[in-house]
């Protein structure tokens, strides 16, 4: 991978990570900001549900924000772009559309068959 599709990843990356951490501050504003008191159980319930439904949404952001801190890692140690698992590249349009990816797509596939057999 060259030095400009890096780059491009970097970005990518950073701009992906800052979002989401965006978000996060979004979220805690959100919660401490809410003071309203509900008469009906119902809708007090409906705000749980919500707020369980966001922090779990929050949570799958977290591990992401860490995935991309190790995506990052591979692109200053340069094995970014390299499947962990056969140590052939990974296509650029892959990472483009998930560039945290460490897999190339054949070894994904066969990683999903494998948990779909056992599952089974």
């Amino acid at each position: 991978m060259n030095k400009s599709q890096l780059e491009f990843f970097r970005k990518l990356l950073e701009q992906r990570r800052a979002a989401l951490e965006n978000g996060a501050a979004d979220t805690v504003v959100e919660m401490t900001d809410d003071d309203e008191t509900f008469p009906d159980p119902n809708d007090r319930a409906t705000l749980e549900s919500d707020r369980n439904f966001t922090l779990r949404i929050r949570d799958r952001e977290r591990k992401l924000i860490s995935k991309i801190d190790k995506a990052m890692q591979r692109i200053e140690d340069g094995s970014f772009g390299i499947c962990e698992e056969c140590g052939c590249e990974i296509s650029t349009r892959r990472l483009e559309a998930r560039p945290v990816t460490t897999l190339c797509i054949e070894c994904k596939e066969e990683q999903e068959r494998k948990e779909k057999a056992r599952k089974a």
